[in-house]
């Protein structure tokens, strides 16, 4: 069985792309003298339950994989119970991780280290932003500001890659909330679709 590289790339919402992420990626792999296969994904960071990965982490299951390449850790998840577990399984099995911009390696001791520290600052980063956001909201009704996803009374066009993701993390059993920050959408839109999709 030929064992292969895995290099990892994710993004948000179909909004984003992967621009940022591939020129380095791009640049290490050129280095390497193994088998490199990509790995991609356009799904929100804060499930581990995601197409790309899912595949990525069927290949390291079945041995095929003998390190897994990312970016930036938080591309991988931004769950500290998510990652500290891939690291504890990707040890156990003698699978490397190496994050170019953290310099992480868990190969050594002090990538271990960091490893863990980075996976918690995510996890916070991810918490801030969500405070933020109520915070924001709450100002806003106080104010009297209403929103989600219409224009009086309209709502706002859902874009066919929208409407495909929609459908694929519903099926998948993926929650509102999860689907809206994959989609970009708000959950009133993901709910109104879903609600006139099925009637």
């Amino acid at each position: 069985m030929e064992k292969h590289l895995a290099i990892y790339l994710r993004v948000s919402t179909t909004a984003q792309n992967t621009e940022s992420q591939e020129p380095e990626l791009q640049q290490w792999a050129a280095g390497q003298r193994g088998k490199v296969v990509w790995y991609r994904d356009k799904y929100t960071g804060t499930t581990m339950n995601r197409p790309g990965w899912n595949k990525l982490m069927e290949d390291v299951w079945a041995g095929k994989v003998t390190g897994v390449v990312c970016w930036r850790l938080d591309r991988l998840g931004r769950t500290a119970k998510g990652l500290t577990a891939l690291f504890a399984d990707l040890v156990e099995r003698q699978v490397n991780l190496i994050s170019l911009k953290d310099g992480i390696d868990l190969n050594t001791s002090a990538g271990r280290l960091i490893a863990h520290v980075l996976a918690s600052v995510s996890q916070y980063e991810t918490e801030v932003r969500a405070e933020r956001v109520a915070a924001g909201q709450a100002v806003a009704r106080a104010k009297g500001k209403r929103w989600g996803g219409s224009v009086k009374g309209r709502m706002l066009k859902v874009k066919p890659e929208q409407v495909a993701l929609i459908r694929r993390m519903k099926s998948e059993g993926a929650a509102i909330t999860a689907i809206a920050k994959g989609t970009g959408l708000t959950r009133p839109t993901v709910y109104h679709y879903l609600k006139t999709a099925t009637s």
